[in-house]
């Protein structure tokens, strides 16, 4: 079911991004008073971009090791000025919906997997000094930032595991950090940001 309602995100995410593109773009042609002119360097980076996400959320774009660098501004963009907290905030509510129609059976059973990073918790602030994924991956870099436990919380995602606790869920913890050098900074951080009461963190 979490594979399902994973793509069910990842639908829903880029149906939402590409209609507020095409009202952006929209706007746009208009504010030009009819202007024939070719379009902008920015523009045509915007509708690559677009058509980029899409086929990286869709798995169609495999492998992707880096956001393409004409693709920075336009992650930027998105991750910083609002469209994303948005995102998050309407599919979180969709899944707050979907957890309330849930009947427990009661036996202590019921189960709810979350990922750790860039789920409960964000990197945003490592990955905006890795020009947003144009910089290659860099596992040191990753590990000595995880090492100061400076990840803040998703508060929509925040939220959604507040809700699963309360209704009685055993909430477990998924991430690929290792356990033997990130273990007890990791439980420190979601801890200080208020993931508290799961069953579990499973790391690698």
């Amino acid at each position: 079911m979490e594979q399902g309602y994973r793509f069910l995100v990842l639908f829903l995410l880029a149906m939402m991004f590409s209609r507020a593109m095409c009202i952006r773009h929209h706007k746009s042609t208009n504010n030009n008073n009819g202007s024939s002119s070719s379009p902008s360097s920015s523009s045509i980076n915007g509708s690559f971009c677009l058509s980029w996400r899409l086929g990286v959320e869709t798995n169609n774009v495999l492998p992707w090791p880096t956001v393409p660098t004409e693709c920075l501004q336009y992650v930027e963009n998105y991750m910083i000025h609002g469209q994303y907290e948005q995102d998050l905030d309407l599919i979180m509510e969709q899944a707050m919906s979907f957890v309330s129609t849930i009947t427990l059976a009661g036996d202590s059973k019921d189960a709810w997997i979350l990922d750790v990073d860039d789920t409960c918790i964000s990197n945003l602030f490592y990955y905006k000094s890795k020009k947003y994924g144009c910089d290659p991956y860099d596992p040191s870099g990753f590990r000595a930032w995880a090492m100061k436990g400076w990840c803040t919380a998703i508060p929509s995602v925040l939220g959604m595991f507040n809700k699963l606790i309360d209704k009685g869920f055993k909430v477990i913890m998924l991430t690929g950090r290792d356990q033997e050098t990130l273990g007890q900074v990791t439980r420190d951080n979601l801890h200080n940001q208020g993931f508290i009461g799961y069953q579990r963190l499973v790391m690698r």
